[in-house]
């Protein structure tokens, strides 16, 4: 059976919360479905920054910078100047677009890893063998890891929890939940750097050039909140999963639970080759990482910023090759040991077959990177900025009730717009600048949205991971339709957005630096 294959079967929700809750998730799958692909929703959006430019410019809209006190007017788009920009500018708007590089960068040394077999191996080792009682805990930090393999991780982790549980002695079923939970609602957060990091971190830093021309968002700006993070969501989802969604009777797979088959036990064990291939692999890492802190040393050192600076170091600020040399090593490590890579051409292959799979994110990005084009030459969102601070100052707001009322925006947001690039690319632009000039930081805005943007990730009807995973679970549990995950997801998800919520303002309120930088 394919994960896709069996149509949802709608089951009876337990409670009148989760029937009121499967209404308005049913609602917002309706709505959902008639948004167009994201790639038009940015032209729509382009669109509409086009006539609303040229509305505002005749009524003269405008505002003054309050750091500058420069006078900033909205442009028309209909205008010559506007015109001219938009079709001389097309080029330069998709070449220049930040993420554009720097997730093909990142992409291509995790295309080499994926392709050598590395990251399932390495997912199979974190959960093979673990003891019952700590199997819940250890499948979901091993997701937190996952998120360097981006989406792959949906694919290789579910049904590879539904086997582990039954190696347990425990029902597949929530293996499968335990594993699409932990990937989704804790998509941002992630004790290694991933390819999110470098994404969200571009788009953040081209928002803050709006106010500051020299600000740098880098890659590793929430590497100490998120790394807190994948602990603290990982350890929620267990309490949850273990005190509550455990008990319930309706777990039960529609056939008892067996001993795994040989073929089986094959797809969960390690063997004794990828085993030596994964200490070689360690080995490789940690000389890689060692090499580069101990260039790193000396003061007049070319790896190090101005002045000798760290945080401005080519290291920081070129993360995405760093990354990239980082994963393409560990994967031609691996590859030759188990045998996956045996020539260098098997590298090039790996490569093209990486470019491939980001070939549906270049086509978004052409959108967005026009419509954010647009959107910054008209001066709308700078206005929007302007005007949105001095009403929030008036409002005189503490600046945690701030972000915690952004994070219920994104939140809502998220559950219409699931691609976390797509709905940062809306946000930023407006979000950033706002709060830059009420004095909360790039770093602190872009940490409370990966909060939100991750938590509903498992909700959402809209997510097409969430349809796979109800395609893994009927493969035990014929019965199972969008309400049975969504009566399994919820709870878990109320849970860890008022918990993450909650630790990302304590950590606000302490003063703790979000990461480096």
């Amino acid at each position: 059976m394919s994960a896709t294959s069996t149509e949802p079967r709608p089951t009876e929700p337990p409670s009148r919360a989760l029937r009121a809750a499967f209404r308005a998730f049913a609602a917002i799958e309706k709505v959902g479905n008639k948004l167009p692909n994201p790639f038009w929703l940015f032209w729509i959006l382009a669109g509409a920054v086009i006539v609303l430019s040229a509305i505002l410019a005749a009524a003269g809209v405008g505002t003054v910078h309050p750091g500058t006190h420069d006078t900033i007017e909205v442009r028309s788009l209909l205008s010559k100047a506007g015109l001219t920009t938009m079709v001389e500018g097309a080029v330069d708007n998709f070449a220049t677009f930040p993420p554009l590089a720097t997730i093909l960068i990142v992409g291509f040394g995790i295309a080499v890893a994926e392709a050598s077999g590395l990251f399932t191996t390495l997912l199979r080792r974190m959960v093979a063998r673990v003891p019952g009682k700590y199997l819940t805990f250890a499948l979901s930090m091993t997701a937190m890891v996952a998120h360097v393999a981006g989406d792959a991780a949906y694919v290789t982790l579910i049904p590879l929890g539904a086997l582990v549980f039954r190696a347990a002695g425990r029902s597949p079923v929530l293996g499968c939940v335990v594993a699409y939970v932990a990937i989704s609602a804790g998509y941002d957060a992630s004790p290694a750097i991933t390819t999110t990091d470098t994404l969200l971190s571009s788009i953040s830093t081209a928002a803050a050039h709006t106010i500051d021309p020299d600000h740098v968002v880098t890659p590793v700006a929430n590497y100490f909140f998120g790394l807190a993070s994948s602990v603290l969501v990982a350890l929620v989802i267990t309490v949850v999963v273990e005190k509550v969604i455990a008990r319930r009777s309706d777990l039960d797979p529609d056939e008892p639970v067996k001993a795994l088959t040989a073929e089986e036990l094959k797809a969960v064990e390690v063997t004794p080759e990828q085993r030596r291939a994964l200490r070689r692999t360690g080995v490789a890492a940690l000389g890689f990482v060692a090499v580069v802190a101990a260039a790193m040393v000396p003061a007049d050192s070319p790896l190090r910023g101005e002045h000798g600076s760290l945080v401005e170091s080519p290291v920081i600020t070129g993360m995405s090759v760093v990354l990239f040399l980082f994963f393409a090593l560990l994967g031609w490590v691996y590859g030759r040991g188990v045998g996956t890579f045996r020539t260098a051409n098997d590298i090039v292959d790996a490569l093209v077959e990486g470019a491939r799979s980001y070939a549906p994110i270049l086509v978004l990005f052409f959108a967005i990177s026009q419509f954010l084009a647009y959107f910054k030459w008209t001066n709308i969102g700078n206005v929007i900025a302007v005007e949105g601070a001095e009403a929030l100052k008036g409002m005189h707001l503490s600046g945690w009730t701030v972000l915690v009322g952004i994070a219920v925006l994104i939140t809502f947001m998220n559950l219409v717009i699931t691609s976390g690039s797509a709905l940062w690319a809306l946000a930023a632009p407006v979000l950033i600048p706002m709060l830059m000039l009420i004095g909360i930081e790039p770093e602190t805005t872009q940490a409370v949205y990966r909060v939100a943007d991750s938590v509903t990730n498992c909700v959402t009807p809209m997510s097409p991971y969430f349809a796979m995973c109800l395609g893994f679970i009927q493969q035990h549990k014929k019965s199972a339709g969008i309400g049975t995950l969504a009566s399994f997801t919820i709870p878990i998800a109320a849970v860890v957005w008022i918990v993450w919520v909650a630790f990302f303002v304590a950590w606000y309120l302490l003063g703790i630096p979000f990461g480096v930088g």
